[in-house]
């Protein structure tokens, strides 16, 4: 085993002699002095080899990505590097050793490359000798040590749930693996543990968590994967507070400790709250930028658009970005029109504050009042730019909401080194499938709704809300929770709300709700998106550059050539037959 990390050596260390083992990153000759740069994943240490020196001639033969192993003397360096933590020393060789050779790499090993992102994918045991996804998944490390010490300390207990489960109904597609034994019959990959750490609140655990690995087979993008790492926690005996407080003195704790920094209080803000005023259940909260209601300053216009949007029950809202007008001409302002039209937005009106007057797509079709209504309501001063779209409320809110965030990036109104936490509570119990034509479950099936609201289950479901809740952090949503059903009575219900008939719901479920009889504890829970957290901690906005081997945006891995396909054997095992 190594003795020596290669980048934990300083000025203290002179006279030393050591055995030093790693990489070459880099071969410089200089008037015949050779000068090695020996990486290890601890950092970087300057070898120096002498004509004179009996190793000369092999290290003249080295290759960038050799593995050598070398021993010397440490000694202070004449020209020193204050960029580098080694940069006081070096150490002469007396010995060198090629362990292993390299052939010329596909993209050269450094901070910032210019491979595409599929090459360093392919070649991704290459990439993570790059400083920063190195350092990245160190930091991983990090946090999943203090995680499990921190909820360790608490009386929490880490248990492993199956990967090998039944498929049950939970949002996503399943990813289904098919039994050889059971010709037939499928075991699908857990979407969550949901199910089974509810069952070991039954079985008197009362605190659990677990870094638990989860499959979703759905669309990706850049803050997503079809595998995922998730902190799964579930408690006892507790109301939401006791939730809340639990992650925001983990989320401290971790940001102390990793960061140095003391969060700020955590607020709070209803869903509906949230949509009204950012058209977003996870805002960011870095920028103010709120959607503003105007419906009222326009209920007799003449604007004939406007008041047909009002007689249809629809909304007229808008955004004031400050400051800015100047910086938006009309060949901008169309590029954000088709971005609202993404949303489902028709049109996207704009005016701006120029001179003390307002100019602009909607300027001349507004009467005065208007015009001074608007001036006041969005207290609007000089070199404004208000965003107006009037549609039906998703559209408008959707619309605006994406928008905001947009204009923040395009304009720089985020601070990078800013952490702004939100917790989203009283989220609606059921949303409207178009596709099914019905109300489903918004979270999962399982959780509580408010008790005020139980009577709105099959009355009026577009009303009932629930208890579950967010934590959101810079507009990501970071976990998901809630107050879970602990009654069977009130979970049949539920089903029977969504549409499943029990005996439907014991069919899927049947296990589950049979566990409900023998004596459940009031339970909640969460489960945080660790993959997300890193990525946010480390400042990135790839979720791929803090997983170790990441599939690409169409879920597949180039590295390992994974999906590929199976031979016949295999699957006439299985009892399959392709198409």
């Amino acid at each position: 085993m190594k003795k020596y990390e290669n980048g934990s050596f300083r000025i203290s260390n002179v006279g030393e002699k050591v055995t030093l083992k790693g990489w070459v990153s880099k071969k410089r000759n200089l008037g015949g002095l050779l000068f090695i740069d020996l990486r290890d994943r601890s950092g970087i240490i300057q070898l120096v080899i002498r004509p004179e020196d009996k190793c000369y001639k092999e290290a003249e033969s080295l290759k960038n990505e050799y593995v050598i192993e070398v021993e010397g003397t440490i000694v202070e360096r004449e020209s020193k590097n204050k960029n580098v933590p080694t940069g006081d020393i070096e150490c002469e060789v007396s010995n060198l050793k090629i362990i292993n050779s390299s052939i010329d790499l596909p993209f050269e090993i450094a901070d910032d490359v210019t491979a595409l992102e599929d090459t360093r994918l392919k070649y991704r045991y290459l990439d993570i000798r790059r400083d920063p996804i190195k350092n990245k998944l160190i930091l991983r490390h990090q946090v999943m040590l203090l995680i499990r010490n921190y909820l360790s300390s608490l009386g929490f207990v880490e248990v492993e749930t199956p990967i090998l489960c039944k498929s049950t109904p939970e949002g996503a597609r399943d990813y289904l693996v098919p039994s050889r034994i059971f010709n037939g019959r499928f075991y699908a990959l857990p979407q969550s543990p949901q199910i089974y750490k509810q069952l070991l609140m039954i079985g008197g655990m009362e605190k659990y968590f677990q870094i638990a690995r989860c499959f979703r087979d759905e669309d990706l993008r850049a803050d997503r994967q079809p595998e995922f790492t998730q902190i799964d926690i579930e408690m006892s005996f507790i109301e939401e507070e006791d939730i809340w407080n639990l992650i925001k003195n983990l989320m401290k704790k971790i940001f102390q400790e990793i960061k140095g920094i003391d969060l700020p209080k955590f607020e709070r803000i209803s869903y509906t709250d949230c949509m009204n005023r950012f058209g977003s259940d996870k805002p960011d909260l870095r920028f103010k930028m709120e959607i503003e209601e105007i419906s009222s300053i326009f209920k007799n216009t003449e604007f004939q658009v406007f008041s047909n949007i009002l007689k249809e029950k629809g909304i007229i809202n808008a955004i004031v970005l400050k400051n800015h007008a100047e910086d938006y001409s009309r060949k901008k302002i169309e590029e954000l029109t088709e971005f609202v039209k993404i949303y489902g937005a028709k049109a996207l009106s704009y005016l701006k504050v120029q001179n003390k007057e307002l100019t602009g797509s909607i300027s001349k079709v507004l009467s005065d009042k208007e015009k001074e209504s608007l001036i006041s309501t969005l207290k609007l001063e000089e070199n404004d730019l208000v965003f107006v779209i009037a549609d039906q409320y998703k559209v408008v809110k959707t619309a605006l909401g994406a928008l905001r965030v947009k204009l923040a990036h395009e304009c720089h109104l985020i601070d990078e080194n800013e952490y702004k936490f939100l917790w989203v509570t009283n989220f609606p119990m059921f949303e409207y499938s178009e596709e099914e034509q019905r109300y489903v479950a918004a979270h999962h099936p399982f959780t509580s709704p408010n008790l005020e609201d139980v009577d709105k289950l099959f009355t009026d479901q577009e009303h009932c809300f629930s208890r579950a809740y967010d934590l959101v952090l810079n507009g990501y949503e970071l976990l998901s929770g809630s107050i879970r059903i602990h009654d069977q009575e009130l979970q049949e219900k539920v089903f029977e709300a969504i549409g499943m008939t029990l005996e439907e719901a014991k069919q899927k479920f049947g296990f589950f709700l049979e566990a409900f009889q023998y004596g459940t504890p009031p339970h909640g829970g969460v489960g945080i998106g660790l993959d997300r957290l890193i990525m946010i901690l480390s400042g990135t906005e790839n979720v791929r550059d803090v997983i170790a081997f990441p599939k690409t945006a169409s879920a597949s891995d180039l590295m390992s050539e994974a999906p590929n396909t199976v031979d016949e054997r295999q699957l006439k095992e299985l009892g399959i037959k392709l198409k």
